[in-house]
């Protein structure tokens, strides 16, 4: 589990715990939350415990030595990739935030796992890397985003391509986020905390402020057109406050096939962990008459500006997509920190890719390269809007 003391990893360890029989935590590993992932490690006994962070090796290992817990201690960025690797466990939960869970998610790719991804930027930044590690080590992928765990849900069981399957487009939803139905104008003042005020999903703040700017599904799009070969004319958008339909697939006969559900990682998490078979997730059934209407509107593109921006990514490959969400990255941090306004995420991520126009890129260190450059180039922008 990458990523186990945030949103998904909690609700994937809620999956675990309520099927001691079918699954076993072998390693556990977190980002800088030590006594979250000690807690974590009394609780399932894993083999391995990580933290990204190595200044906080030795209190990770003081808080497990005073539990009397025999877990093995390992720490850093390498500690991760070889956790993503390790041959003990068949299935890596990829839910580490941003372009940090880049490497241990290709990692777990190419060792052959069965890879439940949530770390959309591992898509974003390095689709096509991301699929030569799947095919060199014959492992599968299964999304565990709720849109396109649900795409995944209404495609056939072969998996063919879009064409041969008959599927005309595919159609993500967004629940428009906190401030759907604004107008620019009205978002001068927003402070992180209402960005982050998300009305059906409890998430992290970095996708909580990305579902606000709809970057998050920009970001979706991209990672839409890498998972299921789907052209960008092909992915639409369309707004679904009430966030029960998680996304649909429209054929060519004109049917439409849905996957609904109430606003609970937990259902896609199950889906995807006991595949091809069906488990409890713990999530309460949907009632479809208190619910009673379900709305669905075109996206405001010239208020949420980011979602353009990452259908523009796409369109321009190479280096784009991963400018794209490097700027963002950086630009959402500066918001969080209070050093930026909410309405100049969009135009740092704009300038960026201006700045720093698509290149090819076709390898692992091309992909750091042009992530870095383009996070130097946001972080000057960042400290331009500020002076």
């Amino acid at each position: 589990m990458l990523g186990a003391t945030g949103s998904i990893g909690a609700s994937a360890l809620d999956v675990v715990a309520r099927h001691p029989d079918r699954f076993r935590v072998g390693a556990l590993a977190a980002h800088r939350n030590v006594a979250a992932l000690a807690e974590l490690c009394a609780r399932f006994n894993p083999a391995l415990a990580v933290i990204a962070d190595a200044s906080l090796e030795a209190e990770l290992r003081e808080r497990l030595r005073a539990a009397n817990l025999p877990i093995r201690v390992a720490a850093g960025a390498e500690a991760l990739i070889e956790a993503a690797a390790d041959a003990a466990c068949d299935t890596v939960i990829a839910a580490i935030v941003g372009a940090a869970g880049l490497e241990s998610t290709l990692a777990a790719a190419r060792a052959g796992k069965r890879l439940l991804l949530a770390n959309k930027e591992a898509v974003v930044m390095a689709g096509p890397l991301l699929r030569a590690a799947l095919d060199a080590g014959g492992g599968e992928l299964l999304p565990i985003d709720s849109e396109h765990n649900a795409v995944f849900q209404c495609l056939p069981p072969a998996r063919a391509g879009l064409d041969a399957a008959g599927v005309r487009r595919i159609v993500l939803t967004a629940s428009g986020g906190p401030f759907r139905g604004r107008r620019m104008e009205s978002l001068d003042a927003i402070t992180p905390d209402m960005a982050c005020a998300h009305p059906n999903w409890r998430m992290g703040r970095k996708i909580s402020v990305d579902s606000a700017t709809l970057m998050n599904k920009g970001l979706e799009v991209i990672e839409a057109h890498f998972l299921f070969d789907a052209p960008a004319e092909r992915i639409e958008v369309v707004v679904h406050p009430q966030s029960i339909v998680h996304s649909m697939v429209e054929y060519a006969d004109g049917s439409v096939l849905a996957q609904l559900g109430n606003p609970d990682m937990r259902t896609a998490l199950a889906y995807a962990l006991a595949w091809p078979e069906r488990i409890d997730a713990g999530v309460a059934a949907l009632d479809l008459l208190r619910i009673a209407r379900l709305d669905f509107e075109a996206p405001d593109r010239e208020t949420f500006a980011c979602l353009d921006l990452a259908y523009g990514a796409l369109a321009a490959g190479g280096s784009a997509p991963i400018t794209l969400n490097a700027a963002n990255e950086e630009a959402v941090a500066a918001f969080l920190a209070g050093r930026l306004p909410f309405l100049a995420i969009p135009q740092v991520i704009e300038n960026a890719m201006e700045m720093a126009p698509a290149s090819d890129v076709a390898t692992l260190a091309g992909v750091i390269d042009a992530d870095l450059t383009a996070r130097r180039v946001a972080q000057r922008i960042i400290a331009s809007a500020k002076d």
